[in-house]
């Protein structure tokens, strides 16, 4: 298969992506931006205001690097988990695996297009951001670098979330019960230095706090995480994951009847 026709095959799956969140902003692209100006004004004015400063910074502007890549995180996730579990449900997926397309033009499609829902909310966010509080990007390559890692990995936890639910309400057991507390344990409100030597142990094991500290580093360079074992960890998590994707593609688990 030449190198034209996977590109097109790739570009096709990511354009009906990006049209599908696009199409029904309002229920996409609208309410992380209203929960987020919440968080702002809840967070960072009314009890920022009696926190004080935290690394060195003022609440808000603290804070801010961790909405803005809670907001990445959750949308890239949710927008992955709920097409592939749709395209699934309706049959489509099967169309897809018969087609002469190999396995991983298609992860990457719809990867992609959950890295396009995951950035265009991390952008609104950081904008909203600014009505709020100040960001002077420290270091952009580790900005961007981090933020669009970052939606790679829940992009593909999405994905096999939708592969293995058998129903719509499988794909919200895993945002409920585990990304949700991982990503308000990740370091978002705080620096993981207030906790107990304990503590902070158990919130290394915790995959979201990387992301966070090493986006955090990239905005106001500073991070409880060396950013090299930051990036290693995440590129770690990417690789694990695509290998396991690709895995239930070829095998069909949970995908063919």
């Amino acid at each position: 298969m030449n190198n034209q026709l996977l590109w097109t095959a790739f570009w096709t799956i990511l354009v009906k992506e990006v049209r599908r969140f696009t199409r029904i902003w309002v229920q996409t692209l609208l309410p992380p931006a209203i929960t987020m100006t919440l968080y702002f004004i809840i967070f960072g004015n009314l009890i920022g205001s009696r926190i004080g400063e935290m690394g060195g910074f003022g609440y808000m502007e603290y804070i801010a690097p961790g909405l803005i890549m809670m907001s990445v995180i959750t949308n890239s996730y949710g927008n992955v988990v709920s097409s592939f579990f749709g395209t699934k449900f309706q049959r489509h997926v099967e169309e897809m695996l018969v087609a002469p397309v190999p396995n991983w033009v298609i992860l990457a499609g719809f990867v992609f297009g959950g890295v396009a829902r995951g950035l265009a909310v991390g952008l609104i966010v950081t904008l909203l951001s600014l009505f709020f509080t100040k960001l002077h990007v420290h270091h952009l390559m580790i900005t961007i670098g981090t933020v669009f890692l970052t939606a790679v990995v829940f992009s593909l936890g999405g994905f096999i979330n939708a592969v293995y639910a058998n129903s719509f309400d499988d794909i919200s057991i895993v945002p409920t019960f585990i990304l949700t507390p991982l990503t308000y344990l990740g370091g978002v409100f705080y620096s993981i230095s207030l906790l107990p030597s304990f503590w902070q142990g158990v919130s290394q094991l915790n995959p979201i706090l990387y992301m966070v500290n090493s986006f955090r580093y990239g905005i106001l360079g500073v991070s409880d995480i060396h950013i090299g074992i930051a990036f290693t960890m995440i590129l770690i998590f990417i690789g694990l994951l695509t290998a396991f994707s690709l895995h239930l593609l070829n095998t069909g688990k949970g995908i063919r009847s």
